[in-house]
């Protein structure tokens, strides 16, 4: 096996030496000239790879990571495959399916650009959208069916689409479709297809458990894979920014806190910036604490209208928002090439997430910088990344700006508490005296308690402040 896999990858190597351009995979004049329209140089070594192998008919498994050019590997091969012929109403000759709306529409939108010299015709099927639109693309016949499982489903259960004379089929971000749950509806679009279909898989990581569904759905398949499963790109640079709450409860809050300072210490060097968060509600929270200290952002998730994800993709697309807040609905597959910075506010729990997350800057041959912010809770987490990844992030421990204002605070009660003192010495009767020493005995009592608890342990008890009652502190060290 082992000797199989070094003959295939030195294969691999003299065939990616051949091939220098995209006028040598191929693609007929039409295509080719769409391309050159484009300002595409080289074609990248997943395209080198997969677009002769998928001209000649075969069934492809293409593993590469984010970034690569994995959709042109298989919209200029179905564009050129499809330009002879003729749609009819509601049989469309190729589907292409995609895990969510934003890379479906982004998918459409490379079709667009690629067969611009073409008459073909293409319709997105995605929630959100009014399905009188839809229905009205189909009804006239269409070459390139774009679309998310469930859309598509809804559509051929309503009768509106059928799926017989499809030619092509291709399954984009495949470990996401199976993650997201969407492996049933794969295989009843898959069992409504002719068994003749072209099919192709397209991944930036390959779970064991796909290999199963390829072996059902794939016939004889080459696999191309360009680079190691679950690896981030070598111009992405990585680090941890590590940070020590003051209370549990207070975390979240004060790792928004981490974040502002983080941003203000890298601003000149950040075009724009996509901002990941494990959970929706918390897309909300930041992008609300963002907006109320001045930060330029918008935010993408799951629960919002289609035409709202639309619009804030736009604008950032065009530099209109700086910052994008997101959950990782945009993690995967979209292709937003100026994307300099990826901050991580939360770690993945999934690891292969962090690949894909990281895998939206360093686009295009730039480099990039993937910033996450930690605590030592997320120890196991950040060490499940660097198992994947196959390397060590950066750790860099950084002071929670949180205790800065404190300090200032407590010094300046400290300042009120020495006028009082000194108001105090000026003011008393001489008989004052022996009550004055009991009091700053009990008051240097009480602090030195409160001293020993903080050397003990960082959790004081909670609503007690400084006057805990040198008893109980006894009691609790005993």
């Amino acid at each position: 096996m082992n000797i199989h896999r070094r003959s295939r990858s030195h294969e691999c190597r003299n065939f990616i030496l051949r091939m220098t351009n995209f006028s040598e995979l191929g693609l007929p004049p039409d295509v080719l000239s769409a391309v050159e329209a484009t300002g595409y140089g080289k074609p990248t070594p997943i395209q080198e790879q997969a677009i002769p192998r998928a001209l000649e008919g075969r069934d492809i498994i293409g593993i590469a990571q984010t970034g690569t050019g994995k959709t042109a590997s298989f919209t200029l091969p179905i564009i050129s495959m499809l330009s002879q012929g003729r749609a009819r109403a509601r049989l469309p000759r190729s589907v292409v399916l995609a895990p969510t709306r934003e890379l479906a529409a982004q998918v459409a939108e490379s079709f667009k650009l690629h067969s611009s010299n073409t008459r073909l015709s293409l319709a997105l099927l995605i929630g959100g959208v009014s399905f009188k639109e839809q229905l009205a693309l189909i009804d006239t016949g269409v070459d390139v069916l774009v679309a998310t499982p469930g859309r598509l489903l809804d559509h051929f259960g309503r009768g509106r689409l059928l799926l017989s004379g499809v030619q092509i089929m291709v399954v984009d971000e495949a470990d996401r479709m199976l993650d997201m749950g969407f492996i049933p509806d794969i295989e009843k679009i898959f069992k409504l297809t002719p068994f003749t279909r072209q099919t192709l898989f397209f991944s930036a990581t390959m779970a064991p458990e796909i290999e199963k569904i390829t072996s059902e759905f794939l016939s004889n398949p080459v696999r191309v894979e360009v680079t190691p499963p679950a690896t981030t790109v070598e111009k992405i640079s990585h680090v941890v920014k590590r940070f020590a709450p003051t209370r549990k409860s207070s975390a979240t809050k004060e790792k928004r806190a981490v974040l502002r300072a983080i941003l203000a210490e890298v601003d000149n060097d950040v075009e724009n910036a996509i901002i990941f968060c494990n959970r929706k509600n918390d897309v909300n929270i930041l992008l609300n604490s963002m907006t109320k200290h001045g930060i330029d952002c918008g935010a993408i998730h799951g629960d919002l209208d289609q035409s709202v994800r639309t619009d804030t993709l736009g604008k950032f697309r065009k530099g209109l928002i700086r910052y994008l807040i997101a959950s990782d609905v945009a993690a995967r597959g979209l292709d937003i090439p100026r994307v300099s910075h990826v901050f991580n506010f939360d770690v993945p729990t999934r690891a292969e997430d962090y690949v894909h997350r990281t895998g939206r800057t360093g686009r295009a041959g730039r480099s990039g910088i993937a910033i996450t912010i930690a605590t030592r809770a997320d120890s196991k987490p950040v060490g499940a990344i660097e198992g994947l990844v196959g390397f060590e992030l950066p750790i860099e421990n950084m002071e929670n700006p949180v205790d800065q204002p404190a300090k200032s605070k407590s010094g300046g009660r400290s300042e009120i508490r020495r006028k009082s003192r000194t108001n105090a010495s000026e003011t008393k009767s001489p008989g004052d005296d022996a009550v004055v020493g009991r009091d700053s005995a009990k008051r240097r009592t009480s602090r030195r308690s409160v001293a020993k608890l903080e050397q003990a342990d960082e959790e004081v008890i909670v609503g007690m402040g400084s006057h805990v009652p040198a008893f109980l502190t006894r009691s609790l060290h005993s």
